[in-house]
């Protein structure tokens, strides 16, 4: 048995995007009473799935899709979700954050953080974070990685207060983004789409109040690895189909699995439904090839993301309960 075919990957598509489609109609017309949906669009594909998912539910005509790049984005980013655009026959409002982004320090804050480990840092450099540790029997960590204007890379591991401060400064392009998404969504009486998949759901991989703040979640309940299965049978584009997931935040190219999660997506697809299905180590390590140990490391990481990131879906605290 392989748990990627069999249990993740074995989903009947059209009978998930009906589900998914009848689910956002009835919460439109019951609930929230809004007349379509905003998606902010990266080119990526969750976030493509899920415009594609709303046209199936609402029409292509109460969608508006969102273009939000900034001075780190990439250009395969804005190619892509251009790409998407045309495909779904969007509108779409194309802002650029940059200057937003800029007068509100976030990348101040972030070169100040940068450059107590890098004095040199300056233009022409660019960064990004690296997750270690965690797979070795050791609490995570994290290694600040710059590359200089000749393409040399450097890489010195952080302390904990850098790494916040870096963190918190570029949590500000998730915030800025969805501030302007629920711009047009009271401008226009929409509902805001949000696209963390399951994995990053489970383990905490959004921003509080940034890309994880949304009316709808159409995709939470999928793996990865079905999201990309979606984006197949709803026809996007092959370049969209076969894009390697990538945060977009940093300067430098950086693969999820890098930044944050402890395997690629399909490993950990596979690892989190071993989990949460109560497998023991023993049958994930026969399952991805490695050692029982190393399935076990898998496991406490699986854990400790999620004690660290409960906050964030934590509902505000209140003194009393309000009826």
């Amino acid at each position: 048995m392989s748990i990627l075919e069999d249990k993740i990957n074995n989903l009947d598509h059209e009978a998930e995007v009906k589900r998914i489609a009848d689910f956002m109609k009835g919460y439109l017309r019951d609930k929230a009473r809004r007349r379509g949906l905003i998606v902010a669009v990266s080119g990526g594909v969750d976030s493509s799935v899920c415009a594609a998912l709303a046209v199936r539910a609402v029409g292509r005509k109460r969608v508006l899709a969102l273009r939000l790049p900034e001075m780190d984005s990439s250009e395969t980013t804005g190619d892509l979700s251009q790409k998407l655009v045309d495909h779904l026959g969007l509108e779409c409002i194309t802002t650029p954050i940059t200057d937003i982004l800029s007068a509100i320090g976030c990348y101040q804050w972030r070169d100040e953080a940068i450059r107590e480990l890098f004095p040199e840092y300056g233009d022409g450099w660019k960064n990004k974070i690296v997750i270690d540790g965690g797979l070795e029997g050791q609490y995570n960590h994290f290694k600040l990685v710059v590359e200089d204007p000749q393409g040399r890379q450097h890489s010195k591991r952080m302390e904990y207060r850098q790494y916040l401060q870096i963190v918190a400064a570029t949590n500000h392009k998730q915030r800025i983004r969805k501030t302007l998404e629920y711009f047009h969504a009271d401008r226009l009486n929409y509902a805001v789409l949000g696209t963390p998949n399951l994995l990053e759901y489970d383990q905490g991989f959004f921003v509080k109040n940034g890309d994880g703040s949304a009316d709808i979640k159409p995709i939470a309940h999928l793996y990865k690895s079905q999201v990309y299965g979606m984006a197949r049978h709803l026809g996007l584009p092959e370049e969209i189909c076969n894009a390697v997931p990538t945060t977009d935040t940093y300067s430098l190219a950086q693969g999820q699995d890098e930044f944050y999660f402890a395997l690629p997506y399909q490993q950990m697809d596979v690892a989190l439904w071993a989990y949460r299905h109560g497998l023991p180590a023993s049958e994930l390590s026969a399952e991805l090839g490695i050692s029982e140990q190393r399935a076990e490391l898998v496991y406490k990481d699986i854990e400790a993301k999620r004690r660290m990131t409960e906050y964030l879906v934590m509902n505000p605290a209140s003194l009393e309960p309000v009826q």
